[in-house]
């Protein structure tokens, strides 16, 4: 009953839709290409016969009412923004998944007992601002004035004047959060963004859990001097504490076991000249796990190790959080539905927890959940390599409107 062709034609168009055509996704929070990737989705709503809606921090839902709208609602979606030179399956494939079965609903005639709505998250990404899980935050009412106020991009421009640019009034942002008890079921389709599927050919992952997070920007403070004329044991070299530590990060998330991963992504050297010891050092600090302890154990331990090598030269540091979400489970009824769908339908499955961070973790805290992965070939995600075969979306689809029907 699922038109994969019709899906697969609407990822295809969306392509167009990036800074960086033909290298990769880069569809940023409030950008130009988000704005018009959104003008797209309201489109795609209204021909699927939904009523649709833009919130005041740029998501965009359309709504299929069902016979009783006073019942909690089924909600499908995902996220439309993207990283840097990205691909163009992240996020967007769930919105158009969700998108589809709408759309096989009204084909088919069928009013639901309840309604549902598709949603388009708003930065989920984080990658302009460090922030993450934008738009699915403030529906669930946690995002504040200070996070509005102090994020800043690349450039210097705050989260605030983003946002006023964009057309949207930051001053309101406690307006976006939903009623408690608007959401009776949350279900989101993603890629993997990993190898395991893919290596094991197997056609569909069932979710029972997403890594939590924790990430911090961590100064380390010393001082400038003249790279020739000063001795290695007068130096209060920033650097050199730096990449000690960086170089200790993954060890640490080894000993604490195999499903804790530990990421330097980003270091930036001041004043950042060939002949300068650096004066400050910056670097980035993600750690994930499906144990939260476990995270804020390796953070323990990088904070240990950088006390002991500032103090043995005099030098400091300084370590801000950017984000801190904690692991989430799905809901094992979902999981067991989707299970006895695919076994029914004898699509191979395999039930893993997921690595990377998703919307669904955010609404997993207030409401049952559940989320279906497709493979990710060679496990490329986050890169223009990234791609999946639309029979897996074919099959994932299949599965999330069945379980749909079955909910209501």
């Amino acid at each position: 009953m699922v038109n994969i062709k019709r899906v697969e034609k609407n990822l295809k168009d969306f392509e167009k839709f990036s800074a960086t055509p033909g290298n990769g996704c880069s569809r940023l929070a409030f950008s130009k290409e988000i704005k018009d990737a959104g003008y797209k989705l309201v489109e795609l709503m209204e021909d699927a016969n939904l009523t649709v809606t833009k919130d005041l921090c740029g998501n965009i839902f359309g709504i299929r009412k069902g016979k009783d709208s006073s019942k909690a609602a089924i909600v499908c979606g995902s996220h439309y923004d993207s990283v840097y030179n990205g691909g163009n399956f992240d996020g967007i494939a769930g919105v158009m998944s969700a998108i589809e079965i709408a759309k096989t609903l009204d084909e088919n005639n069928i009013t639901l007992e309840r309604d549902y709505i598709v949603i388009a998250f708003m930065d989920e990404e984080g990658t302009r601002f460090g922030n993450g899980y934008f738009g699915s935050r403030a529906i669930m009412g946690e995002v504040s004035q200070d996070e509005i106020n102090n994020f800043k991009d690349k450039s210097g421009m705050t989260l605030r004047e983003a946002m006023e640019n964009y057309g949207l009034d930051p001053d309101n942002i406690k307006d976006a959060r939903w009623d408690d008890k608007k959401i009776g079921y949350f279900l989101e389709l993603h890629i993997e963004q990993g190898p395991v599927l893919d290596q094991k050919k197997i056609e569909l992952g069932i979710v029972n859990g997403i890594f939590g997070m924790q990430r911090y920007m961590i100064k380390v403070k010393g001082r400038a001097d003249h790279a020739g004329t000063t001795p290695m044991n007068m130096r209060k070299d920033p650097m050199d504490i730096a990449t000690k530590v960086i170089a200790k990060v993954a060890d640490f998330a080894k000993e604490t076991g195999e499903d804790t991963v530990a990421t330097t992504g980003f270091i930036s050297a001041k004043p950042g000249g060939m002949n300068i010891v650096a004066s400050e050092v910056e670097f980035s600090l993600d750690i994930r796990s499906i144990d939260n302890d476990v995270v804020s154990e390796v953070y323990s331990k990088v904070t240990k190790l950088l006390d002991e090598l500032t103090s043995k030269v005099g030098a400091t540091y300084e370590s801000r959080q950017t984000m801190d979400v904690k692991a989430a489970m799905m809901d094992e009824k979902l999981m067991d539905m989707m299970e006895n769908i695919a076994e029914k339908k004898n699509y191979s499955y395999y039930v893993l927890p997921s690595g990377a961070g998703h919307d669904t973790m955010i609404i997993a805290k207030y409401h049952p959940t559940a989320m279906i992965f497709v493979p990710s070939i060679n496990g490329r995600s986050h890169s223009p390599e990234e791609f999946t075969p639309y029979n897996y979306f074919e099959k994932a689809i299949d599965v999330l409107y069945e379980l749909v029907i079955s909910l209501d």
